[in-house]
């Protein structure tokens, strides 16, 4: 499954921090010397912190010394980010990410603790989870362009939850807002969690949210969905369309990485990555970790995560500009 999108390039600037990692006196010859710490800026038991430690545990059996994962929750994850930002560049800090910590957060926020691009050379991507545009039962439309025909009709009168200003289940509505000119009404929630509840209980219409976090209620029927924001439609749900079937190229899903600080020497960045590589594709952690959650692994080498980041950015910075979306 082909994951990247090709979207217009970025600055010179961007693309020689993502790529290049000046020599430092550390290199794999004599790394690791010490644990490595895997920091992340979100709570246990999320999709972040549970990728999080899958990674360590394989990491800490192939590299011969011990990976530990240390959470910085808060600020939507600025105050992890800020952390690995400032650390040595010797390859026993790293951070694993979500894709808005690169990609949307910059276009967001005024004023950052961190350069989320400069500050930071790409490892490897990690996994991806496409997301699916569901409705409640309740609401009449079978198809997106159902959905369309039927939100022209009632501007603004039909709703959905996001997981809060600025994330993917808001920019991505906002996204097929773009491509269609349907409108819809936001409702904000403090997490996908409540979102769905409340999607479940029919008190808001819509939402587009990892399919990996409602299997069980689309198969009882409780939820309905519309699309699946992946290439292609999944092996897990033939029956359900791509929404690039109806809005070429259109995707979405939520991705993770791992990166380093700046300036960590390029022969740590690839053994991290072919480690990270192996790990990922290996077809039974796939079968026994990623394809319960429905998540597709993107481990690659650094140069393409690198390349992800920049299409991404750009994607995500014209989509937030477009819509004037702001937090402060």
């Amino acid at each position: 499954m082909h994951w990247i999108p090709a979207y217009a390039g970025m600055t010179i600037c961007l693309a020689n921090s993502l790529f290049s990692s000046p020599a430092h006196a550390q290199s794999k010859d004599n790394w690791p010397t010490r644990p490595i710490r895997l920091v992340h800026g979100f709570i246990s038991g999320g999709s972040v912190d549970i990728t999080a430690r899958l990674l360590a545990a394989h990491l800490t059996e192939s590299l011969g010394q011990q990976v530990i994962v240390e959470n910085r929750p808060a600020g939507a994850g600025h105050i992890g980010m800020d952390f690995v930002a400032k650390a040595a560049p010797d390859g026993h800090t790293l951070v694993v990410a979500a894709d808005a910590s690169f990609v949307v957060n910059p276009h967001l926020y005024s004023k950052l603790s961190y350069d989320p691009i400069n500050d930071f050379v790409a490892v490897s991507g990690l996994g991806i989870s496409p997301q699916a545009l569901l409705l409640h039962p309740s609401v009449p439309p079978n198809t997106l362009s159902e959905l369309v025909a039927y939100a022209k009709a009632r501007p603004g009168e039909l709703n959905y939850g996001t997981f809060g200003v600025g994330t993917s289940g808001h920019l991505n509505i906002i996204a097929i807002e773009s491509e269609t000119g349907a409108k819809f009404a936001p409702v904000h929630y403090r997490g996908a969690a409540p979102a769905i509840t409340d999607l479940l209980g029919g008190h808001i219409q819509m939402m587009i949210v990892a399919i990996g976090l409602v299997q069980q209620n689309l198969q009882a029927g409780k939820l309905k969905a519309l699309g699946i924001g992946s290439s292609a439609r999944l092996p897990q749900y033939p029956d359900l369309p791509a929404i690039a079937e109806s809005l070429p190229g259109f995707l979405a899903g939520s991705w993770y990485g791992l990166a380093a600080p700046a300036g960590t020497p390029r022969d740590i960045v690839d053994r991290l990555s072919a480690e990270t590589q192996k790990i990922f594709g290996d077809p039974e952690f796939r079968d026994k970790f990623l394809a319960p959650a429905v998540t597709f692994s993107i481990a690659s080498p650094p140069d393409q995560f690198a390349a992800r980041i920049r299409a991404d950015f750009a994607k995500w910075g014209k989509v937030i500009k477009d819509a004037g979306v702001k937090v402060e």
